[in-house]
């Protein structure tokens, strides 16, 4: 923590990327650099700091965003490393909900990539200003004018280069600070760590006052105050242009653009400064919205001496089975005995640890302050998207979502006596990620499980094993289905019961039709006037609402369908709720068994790198399975084919690709909707 620890002095920041980016290797350089580690741990020896858990070390990914703070230019930076991997997006989403700024990597070869796309639109769904740090700047192959296109034409940013490379590939020799014009080249034998400043070589000085040049005209145009000066032919000072890109890069106008490879220890010092320079404190944000209990909207005033208003955006188990809750604090202060409120559920408890976290490591800390991230021990209920606050001024702040799972496997234990103690653990899990869910099927009695993918399944059965002793057996990986209706239709249902000595009639009327792809499920009451009962018009509504949940053909969810209330008429003695439920739901089950219900499944956008020579094998692989290739992306040597397939054909594919690609070839693949299953 920097001596001056104040919200104005706080930096928030994720690192996102694709899988193989360089996440995790950058976040090692940012590390030792600020003095926080005294070694650089690599990915691919299995030491890097944050990426501490076996799962990751033995795979060289990340899998649990990681958090750690340290301190650049009296700045204390909080760091969260997300993972790339599309089966933990979670991680990354509840990360963005909370943090203040971004740094997008993108690998200089491989540009603009599926996952790298995913991440971006998550920070702008969120509002997050970024910067972008180009790497592997060193690699064959690199490009960095190529990254800068795409990063306009597929995620519509707008970049301003701050450093551009001096050399590419195999003569990437540092990189040019265009707004200083100067040059920096680092020391092999400091690991990086002497930066050191020279004159731009006269050979390129022409081309890197044109993109100083370039840079000021980019800026003027949303920038008044640096307009005027540019029309004019006025000079303007660093400061001034400083200030103005920050203050485009907090608007998200403009993309700080910073270069360089972090492996070869290149290019990361002007990156910190950028992230101290350009991103934003927690004190540049307009006050935050949130809701009272009873639904009245309030402001939330960034203030160390305004009410404990704080957000609970991860929890993770610790040792002895005790539970560790991250926070960010966004007004208020937090103090170790500190009583507080989850208005969700209304239990209060008692904050007996406040944790400053470093990856695996935790030190202790007597306070936390609007602005912060830590770690605090003793809330016994809360969950992830929990709102904290003062007791005396309860409010809600919004919430984290979670995507539905699509992959689903059987699972129990090998000692039957285990059952109860799996099922609890379990529990735990679900606790720590919003994406997990267990439920027990009723027919046959099986533990089942369902995540975002094989990965995520799989490394939280390895956990089961390493952290709780509890050997497994899983079964087949299941798809997630979806149902829906292929006409429209008409469902009448009735109940005419006497119940407890009074006669109940209630008839009710329902007509669904299908909707495109996409577009969910939406209940609507389309009672006429006359025929809204007072007392019963909400229950009515709430049962067509929650019919969402179960279709007629296997009980998964409905998607993209109408369901609309149309008629519902009540006997003259009083009606009970439970009648009114009775005949709802029983005209909507009616309309659904004539609407051609059929089931949908999880359709995945795939990304396929591929030497050129094995492309015809791999498109030919994925006609096989069902899947469409939609656009193929030539490179030096190699092509891009993005294409989507349906999920349950897609087992076991990481390995199919490896095999027809002579080990050559890789993949990613993400989400991308539910469709009609084909029946082949």
């Amino acid at each position: 923590m920097a001596p001056d620890h104040k919200p104005g002095l706080i930096r928030n920041i994720g690192i996102i990327a694709h899988i193989d980016a360089g996440k995790t290797t950058l976040t090692e350089r940012i590390l030792y650099y600020t003095g926080r580690t005294h070694k650089i741990g690599e990915v691919h020896d299995g030491e890097a700091t944050m990426d501490y858990l076996p799962e990751e070390q033995a795979r060289g990914i990340t899998i649990m965003s990681a958090v750690t703070t340290c301190v650049w230019k009296n700045a204390t930076v909080n760091v969260i490393d997300t993972p790339g991997h599309v089966d933990f997006t979670i991680e990354v989403e509840r990360s963005l909900r909370v943090l203040d700024g971004a740094v997008g990597v993108f690998c200089a070869v491989g540009g603009v990539q599926p996952q790298s796309e995913t991440v971006w639109r998550q920070a702008d769904r969120y509002g997050v200003p970024k910067l972008v740090f180009v790497n592997k700047i060193d690699r064959v192959g690199a490009d960095f004018d190529r990254t800068m296109e795409q990063l306009r034409e597929k995620l519509g940013a707008r970049p301003l280069i701050i450093t551009r490379p001096w050399g590419q590939e195999e003569k990437f020799k540092g990189v040019i600070d265009v707004l200083r014009q100067k040059l920096y080249v680092w020391a092999d034998d400091s690991l990086g760590s002497e930066m050191i400043e020279r004159e731009v070589p006269a050979e390129i000085a022409a081309e890197t006052a044109a993109a100083k040049e370039e840079l000021i005209e980019t800026l003027a145009e949303v920038s008044d105050d640096i307009m005027e000066d540019y029309l004019e032919g006025r000079p303007i000072d660093e400061a001034r242009l400083r200030a103005a890109i920050r203050q485009a890069t907090i608007r998200l106008a403009l993309t700080p653009v910073f270069c360089g490879a972090a492996l070869r220890n290149k290019g990361v010092q002007p990156l910190l400064d950028g992230i101290v320079d350009y991103l934003p404190a927690p004190t540049d944000f307009p006050p935050l919205e949130a809701l009272t209990p009873e639904g009245r909207p309030v402001s939330i005033e960034l203030r160390e001496k305004a009410p404990l208003a704080a957000l609970v955006f991860k929890i993770q188990m610790m040792e002895q089975g005790r539970k560790m809750s991250f926070l960010r604090l966004y007004s208020g202060r937090l103090a170790e005995g500190d009583e507080v409120l989850a208005p969700r559920t209304g239990h209060k408890d008692k904050i007996s640890r406040i944790l400053r976290i470093h990856a695996a490591k935790r030190d202790r800390i007597p306070l936390a302050i609007a602005g912060d991230l830590v770690g605090v021990i003793g809330l016994r209920s809360a969950v992830t998207g929990d709102t904290i606050t003062d007791p005396a001024r309860p409010v809600l702040l919004e919430t984290i979502e979670a995507a539905e799972p699509v992959i689903s496997i059987a699972l129990e234990p090998e000692n039957s006596g285990e059952i109860d103690k799996l099922a609890e653990v379990l529990v735990k899990l679900t606790e720590e990620d919003p994406t997990f869910r267990v439920r027990v099927d009723e027919e046959t009695g099986q533990t089942i499980i369902s995540g975002m993918g094989e990965l995520h399944l799989e490394v939280l059965t390895q956990r089961l094993s390493r952290e709780f002793n509890l050997a497994v057996r899983a079964g087949k990986p299941q798809v997630v289905y979806r149902e829906t209706i292929a006409k429209a239709a008409e469902g009448a249902g009735l109940f005419d019961r006497e119940l407890a000595g009074v006669a109940h009639h209630v008839e009710a009327v329902v007509v669904i039709r299908p909707l495109s792809r996409g577009d969910g499920y939406h209940a609507l009451n389309r009672l006429p006037p006359a025929e809204r009962p007072a007392n019963l018009e909400a229950v009515a509504f709430s049962t067509l609402a929650e019919g969402e949940n179960s279709g007629p053909l296997l009980g998964y969810p409905l998607l993209d369908l109408e369901a609309a209330l149309t008629r519902l008429t009540l006997g003259e003695d009083e009606t009970s709720e439970v009648a009114v439920r009775m005949a709802v739901s029983q005209s909507l089950r009616a309309a659904l068994s004539q609407a051609a219900p059929t089931l949908m499944e999880p359709f995945m956008r795939l990304e396929i790198t591929t030497p050129d020579e094995f492309m015809g094998e791999l498109i030919g692989d994925l006609g096989s399975r069902l899947g469409r290739v939609e656009e193929i992306t030539p490179h030096s040597g190699f092509k891009v084919l993005t294409a989507v397939a349906p999920m349950s054909r897609l087992f076991g594919y990481s390995t199919s690709v490896r095999s027809q690609t002579q080990g050559r070839g890789a993949f990613s693949m993400q989400f991308s909707h539910y469709d009609v299953v084909e029946r082949k």
